[in-house]
C-alpha cells in the first residue's frame, strides 16, 4: 500500500491507543482501553455485540472524540492531527457504503474525486481497484445488480483508492454466505501479503483464527485478553471434552455426573445444547463420560475430545458466545444488538 505519511513520524506502531475511555450518558463504552498495532500485520478485535469495537473503530477514524486517553494512527493523533490522519486511514463498516446508481468503476472513482486525486490518476487507481477485487467485467453496471457479496467488495475496494498506511475493516463479512466469506478473507490475505497494516473487528472466530496476527478481546468495554490464536487457547491448558444432548433439559445434569473427569469450570452454551469441560487427552474420559450419561439416560447427540478453539476462550473469558444478543449496545453504536449470522 504504503503512501507515504507527510509530516509524519512513521514507527513500528501504525496504531497506538493508551487509555482511551468513552461514555454515553452513564453507559461505559470504553474503560481506559489500550490497543497497539504494529506495522504490517493484522490485529483481531474480538467481543460480542456491544463491547465497544465499533466505538473504538469511531474513534480511531476520527468520527467520534474520546472522552480521555491518547490515540495515534500512522503518527497522527487522532483529535489534533484528525484532518491529516483521514488521507492516511481506510474505512470498510459494516454495511456497503456504495451507491447502488452508480456503476462499480463510478464509485470507486466519486472516491478518489473525493481524495482530490486528479483525473488521469483516479481512473488508474479504479481500474486497479477493480482488478484486484475482480470486478473488471462488473466494473460498468449499476451496483444495484450486485450481488451482496460483490457489494462487500466494492466497499472493501473504495476504502484502498486512497492507498491507506492503515485499513480499518469493521466486521467485514457481516451477513455473507461462507463461500463469500471465504473470498473476502482470500481477499484480505493478499492485502495482507502486499504489506497492509490492518484492523480488523469480527465476531466470527475462524475469522480471527486464520486472519489475525494477534487478536484482542474486549468486553463491556474492557480489553479482557490479548496475544496470537495459539497464545489463548493455550490458556485453556489441556484438551476439550464436548458433549451435545439431545434434550436442553438435560444439561444442567452433565456436569455433576463427569466433572471429575475433567479440570477447570465447565461451560454450557444452551443456544447449542453443548458441554464443555477441560481435560486431558484420554481416550478413556471420552468412553467414561459417554457411559455415565448412558446409565443416567442422557441421550447424546455427539461427543468427543479436540484441541481447544477460539470459541473455547471467547466463552471462559465472557461467559457467552461471539454471537450472543444478550448484551446490551451502547448508545450511538452502530449495530451494536444486531446479531450476525454464520
Amino acid at each position: 500500500m504504503g503512501k507515504e505519511a507527510k509530516g509524519a513520524v512513521v514507527s513500528q506502531l501504525m496504531i497506538d491507543a493508551r487509555g482511551v475511555t468513552k461514555s454515553f450518558g452513564t453507559t461505559l463504552a470504553l474503560d481506559h482501553v489500550d490497543l497497539q498495532v504494529q506495522a504490517g500485520t493484522v490485529l483481531g478485535l474480538l467481543g460480542p455485540n456491544g463491547a465497544g469495537k465499533t466505538t473504538l473503530v469511531r474513534i480511531l477514524t476520527t468520527l467520534l472524540k474520546a472522552d480521555s486517553g491518547v490515540a495515534k494512527v500512522a503518527g497522527y493523533d487522532v483529535e489534533s492531527d484528525a484532518a491529516s490522519l483521514r488521507s492516511m486511514i481506510g474505512l470498510a463498516g459494516q454495511f456497503a457504503a456504495v451507491d447502488e446508481m452508480l456503476t462499480g468503476r463510478e464509485n470507486l472513482e466519486l472516491v478518489g474525486l473525493l481524495y482530490h486525486l486528479e483525473k488521469p490518476e483516479r481512473k488508474r487507481r479504479a481500474e486497479e481497484v477493480l482488478q484486484r477485487l475482480g470486478l473488471e467485467d462488473a466494473a460498468d453496471r449499476q451496483v444495484k445488480t450486485y450481488s451482496g457479496g460483490m457489494r462487500r467488495r466494492l466497499d472493501l475496494g473504495a476504502s484502498l483508492v486512497g492507498r491507506p498506511a492503515v485499513l480499518i475493516l469493521d466486521e467485514p463479512t457481516t451477513g455473507l454466505d461462507p463461500a463469500t466469506r471465504i473470498d473476502l478473507w482470500k481477499f484480505i490475505e493478499m492485502l495482507v501479503a502486499d504489506g497492509a497494516t490492518l484492523l480488523l473487528t469480527t465476531q466470527y472466530l475462524e475469522e480471527a483464527d486464520r486472519l489475525a496476527d494477534r487478536i484482542v478481546v474486549i468486553d463491556h468495554g474492557h480489553v479482557i485478553a490479548e496475544g496470537t490464536a495459539g497464545e489463548l487457547k493455550d490458556q485453556m491448558g489441556a484438551d476439550v471434552i464436548e458433549v451435545v444432548v439431545r434434550d436442553p433439559d438435560d444439561l444442567d445434569r452433565v456436569s455433576p455426573l463427569v466433572a471429575d473427569l475433567g479440570h477447570g469450570t465447565p461451560v454450557v452454551d444452551r443456544s447449542r445444547n453443548l458441554f464443555t469441560m477441560p481435560a486431558d487427552g484420554r481416550v478413556r474420559a471420552v468412553v467414561e463420560a459417554a457411559s455415565r450419561l448412558d446409565a443416567a439416560g442422557i441421550e447424546i447427540e455427539d461427543i468427543g475430545m479436540r484441541r481447544p478453539s477460539l470459541d473455547d476462550v471467547f466463552l471462559r473469558l465472557t461467559g457467552h458466545t461471539a454471537e450472543d444478543d444478550d448484551v446490551a449496545g451502547s448508545p450511538g453504536t452502530p449495530g451494536a444488538l444486531r446479531r450476525s449470522s454464520r
